[in-house]
């Protein structure tokens, strides 16, 4: 799952030492489309539509301090040749379902486009594999375009919606779209 430039960084499990720099990692986005979700008399349709003038989707600080890791939990992380942290995938395997979560996923702005994503998520799937998970899961907000086309190409699809996740919450009025892919 990586592409000749995602071999120009290093992959490897996150240590406590690298809360500071997960933390600090710009997962903000810009977009210039968006996804309409709307009520079906059989669930919901998703479609895409333009935004304009672009929307800027800043994330608030995440709150992964290196201790959240166990046997059915992992961090990984990608560092560019100098060390620098280019994205981090934060899993979590639940055995009563046999799903691996997604729990959080961000590559940083420069580093977008590199396969630096797809790396991290094929450890994630060897991660599921090894856990016995029988599909992978994520949840991503309606605006986040950009990430919905990445894992849409990774072979996720639409599973489920969720109109009230981000109330009380500044992402008031964001949907939370649901994918899920087969284990591979």
């Amino acid at each position: 799952m990586t592409t000749a430039d995602a071999k120009a960084y290093s992959y490897r499990i996150a240590v406590p030492e690298d809360a500071p720099a997960i933390k600090a990692l710009d997962g903000s986005f810009t977009t210039r489309s968006a996804f309409r979700v709307t009520a079906t008399e059989e669930g919901f349709a998703v479609r895409e539509v333009p935004v304009d003038p672009p929307l800027t989707k800043v994330f608030p600080e995440d709150e992964w301090d290196g201790d959240e890791e166990s046997a059915d939990a992992r961090t990984f992380v990608a560092e560019e040749a100098a060390g620098e942290l280019a994205g981090f995938a934060a899993v979590s395997y639940a055995r009563w379902n046999r799903r691996l979560t997604i729990e959080d996923i961000e590559v940083g702005p420069e580093h977008r486009g590199k396969g630096v994503g797809r790396a991290l998520m094929g450890l994630a799937v060897e991660f599921a594999r090894e856990r016995g998970a029988e599909h992978l899961w994520l949840e991503v907000t309606h605006v986040n375009a950009p990430a919905i086309h990445a894992y849409r190409r990774m072979g996720f699809a639409f599973c489920g919606l969720d109109t009230t996740l981000y109330d009380g919450t500044p992402a008031k009025g964001e949907r939370a779209l649901y994918m899920s892919m087969p284990c591979p």
